[in-house]
């Protein structure tokens, strides 16, 4: 391993977490929150009707090899610089000293803010297919916004439970790998053997469908790359889990990249066999359970009750995706918190004892997660726009310690036993270009000709999102935020 002069990687100087994550263990929580063939499934609807078959096959390409350059990215610093700050902490050590701490802080609520919309996320895509279950047992059953949000209330609550006790984590995430990989199989298997008949691999590999009212295939395609892209969200989880796990400089990256791979294999491999195993697309499209992979399951099965048997076993799989991602957003506010770069951090900065876990962190940030499900209520648009928002919002948390690591020089920066040298720097302008190109694509209607329902409202969520930042620094941060928590700075 090269030394340099300027950086030394360090965990907290003070251990208030167990370290009791092994690789396993933080492999289960990295890939259980970005599970990505459980978010091809639940985001199925966008992809069909942007771009069809082809938006998932190449759209999932596209989207996996530019999530294999951010996670080498990650994986660099994280195996530098281990830290449950993670992205801020980094920013706090490579920018330069004179703008580090508002720099710092920004990345801090950005990647937080983005972990709490992730989390919403996934509430409503698991709350969703328990009233897709529902309304395909009750046929006569109209779903309305109300029932949705009281799902996404009570399977938000549920998740929340299982992050209060440390203890349980690594045996959990364990689980939730493993139940996952086995769901997957299991349906792929099934679906494709019992499925009537199957679409010939012309169809498969070459159609494009279009109905999102853009004249332009290549707007729809991009519209539709939301689908693949949001399920490799949250790559940066097991960055957070840093002091909680043994030898994090080694298993850190390793989890990270294990992810993408794993993540890939499973989330292709689940489009084709879903799409080789359609046969009635438009059905599928418009099903009235609002679960389009549901539709699926059934016409493959022609038995109802098997179908939904298959489609709780993606519920389970999104229950541990949503355990994931409570632990990574509690970790965030906790790490930050430490920081005083939240409101009431010495609050929100404190370790139960006995259970070992941030626990006023994790009730506060899923109160939030709760609230924003109000979001929904008000407007179905505003609430996919916030989740457009949260991709966005973690790729510029992620690019910010990426492009000071560049004014600062990777040369100078002290490695980790992870380093790609050169390469490391193609890696880092992919996930430079990508955030910028998601931060203007990503802002066009999903459909159009454009109306109050079905507007993109990303640009609000972001000046909000931004408005509460800066207040926050100039009331209170700019004086009390200081990044000491951990042992790694310049010479």
């Amino acid at each position: 391993m090269s030394a340099c002069t300027d950086i030394k990687p360090a965990v907290g100087e003070v251990q208030e977490l167990r370290r009791n994550f092994s690789l396993f263990s933080v492999l289960g929580i990295s890939f259980s929150l970005a599970n990505s063939w459980f978010g091809i499934s639940t985001a199925l609807a966008t992809g069909i009707n942007a771009g069809g078959p082809v938006q998932l096959v190449y759209g999932t390409i596209i989207i996996g090899i530019v999530c294999l350059c951010i996670g080498a990215s990650l994986a660099e610093l994280a195996s530098a610089m281990p830290d449950a700050g993670g992205q801020y902490y980094w920013t706090s050590q490579l920018a330069s000293p004179r703008y580090a701490r508002f720099a710092s802080y920004l990345t801090g609520w950005i990647a937080w803010a983005g972990s709490l919309f992730t989390c919403a996320s996934i509430a409503l895509g698991v709350g969703n297919l328990c009233m897709g279950c529902i309304q395909m047992a009750h046929p006569g059953l109209e779903i309305k916004p109300w029932m949705s949000f009281l799902a996404y209330q009570v399977v938000n609550a549920a998740c929340a439970l299982f992050n209060t006790y440390s203890k349980i984590l690594p045996s959990l995430t364990l689980f939730t790998l493993w139940s996952s990989i086995i769901s997957f199989l299991v349906i792929i298997l099934a679906i494709s053997c019992k499925a009537p008949s199957h679409q010939s691999a012309h169809w498969v590999f070459t159609t494009f469908i279009n109905r999102t009212g853009w004249d332009s295939n290549g707007i729809a395609f991009i519209v539709g790359l939301i689908n693949p892209n949001w399920a490799f969200n949250g790559l940066d989880c097991a960055t957070h889990m840093a002091e909680e796990a043994r030898d994090p400089e080694r298993i850190v990256p390793i989890a990270i990249l294990g992810t993408v791979g794993i993540g890939f294999v499973t989330a292709w491999l689940f489009g084709i066999a879903m799409l080789f195993s359609i046969q009635d697309f438009d059905l599928i499209s418009s099903t009235p359970t609002g679960v389009p992979i549901l539709e699926l399951f059934d016409q493959s099965l022609h038995n109802k009750a098997g179908a939904i048997v298959l489609l709780s076993l993606i519920t389970v799989t999104g229950c541990g995706c949503l355990i994931a991602s409570h632990t990574w957003q509690a970790r965030l506010c906790w790490s930050f918190a430490r920081d005083n770069g939240l409101p009431y951090s010495r609050f929100l900065a404190t370790v139960h004892p006995k259970a070992h876990v941030p626990i006023n962190a994790h009730i506060v940030s899923s109160i939030i997660v709760a609230v924003l499900g109000c979001l929904y209520l008000a407007s179905y648009s505003a609430f996919n726009s916030m989740v457009t928002a949260c991709i966005v919002l973690l790729y510029l948390s992620y690019s910010i310690p990426v492009l000071c690591l560049w004014l600062y020089g990777r040369s100078k920066l002290r490695r980790g036993p992870f380093w790609l040298g050169r390469l490391g720097w193609v890696c880092n302008s992919v996930l430079f270009g990508w955030f910028l190109f998601a931060l203007v694509m990503y802002s066009f209607p999903p459909i159009y000709p454009v109306s109050a329902d079905n507007m993109n409202y990303v640009s609000v969520v972001y000046f909000v999102v931004s408005a509460i930042v800066i207040a926050w620094w100039y009331a209170s941060a700019r004086k009390s935020y200081s990044v000491t928590h951990a042992g790694a700075h310049r010479d």
